[in-house]
């Protein structure tokens, strides 16, 4: 398949089951909201060292949240519950309890729920006090500023981790160009792009010739060892190739915003250098998810 002159490889990106759950923050402000979140999903850019994934999935207005002020609902991601739970439990106490004007709720109903005001709430020591709306508890923490309210548990559902797809490029400069229009184009409801920027300059494989090390850099996609690696998968005319990590609450928002990115990235054309678009996977290995590029356009 030739979109725009560029060449879409007849492949599949590999995703994989996770657990996920939204959060919403309010604040004074919007600028508040952004600044709280933006802090809490920090260093949450991949689950193979950072314990969970997560990014801001869209600014909300004041009819949008609980107490009707401005918010950011944000997405985290992690393999399991306990550890979702323990992320957004560390992440919420460290960087949204403490931020001037914050509150934090629930943004996703789901059959699973972990502890989010339940343990956080003895920050109060003992002073805290709680408040049932309907079937939903809040709890009221009293902090220096004056008080810091936030729901008993957040709601967890089954979501899909590790959708990507490559951009091969003939230079550094063309690549980002791309890989810039692709994530302003995949925004969007249930996804998030977890690495900076939403781009992956430093795409991985599994395992390493050390000892130890889970993962290592994807020479078969690094321009500089297209002489050295053992099987690159580069032809001479690339110069350099990022990759963007798509999670998402469901396989459709996947799905969506891969195809969004995608035709994005191909809108500079052969023309502005961008010579392929491919994926990363295992063989079928590492998770039941596959999104096949030429299906998916």
């Amino acid at each position: 398949m030739i979109l725009n002159g560029v060449a879409i490889d007849d492949s599949f990106a590999e995703a994989f089951p996770m657990r996920a759950t939204r959060l919403v923050i309010t604040a004074a402000d919007t600028r508040w909201a952004r600044i709280a979140a933006l802090s809490m999903t920090g260093f949450a850019t991949s689950v193979i060292a950072c314990g969970c994934e997560a990014g801001i999935e869209r600014e909300l207005g004041p009819s949008e949240t609980p107490d009707g002020r401005p918010g950011v609902a944000v997405l985290v991601f992690a393999m399991d519950l306990e550890s979702l739970a323990a992320q957004v439990q560390a992440r919420v106490g460290q960087c949204v309890l403490t931020c001037p004007t914050t509150a934090c709720f629930s943004g996703i109903d789901g059959e699973e729920r972990i502890g989010l005001g339940k343990g956080l709430r003895f920050f109060g020591d003992g002073f805290q006090f709680s408040k049932k709306l309907g079937d939903r508890r809040y709890w009221r923490v009293p902090v220096m500023e004056g008080e810091f309210v936030i729901q008993d548990v957040a709601g967890v559902v089954p979501a899909v981790g590790g959708g990507n797809f490559l951009i091969l490029a003939a230079s550094p400069g063309a690549a980002l160009d791309a890989a810039e229009a692709a994530v302003a184009a995949m925004a969007g409801p249930g996804v998030i792009m977890p690495f900076p920027g939403g781009v992956v300059r430093s795409g991985s494989k599994i395992g390493s010739k050390y000892k130890g090390l889970i993962a290592s850099t994807n020479d078969a996609f690094c321009p500089t060892l297209r002489g050295q690696a053992p099987a690159s998968a580069l032809a001479d005319d690339v110069g350099s190739v990022l990759e963007i990590v798509i999670d998402g609450l469901s396989e459709a928002a996947v799905a969506r915003a891969t195809a969004a990115g995608i035709r994005a990235a191909c809108t500079l054309g052969s023309g502005g250098g961008i010579l392929g678009i491919t994926a990363g996977n295992y063989g079928g290995k590492l998770g039941p998810y596959h999104f096949h590029l030429r299906e998916l356009l």
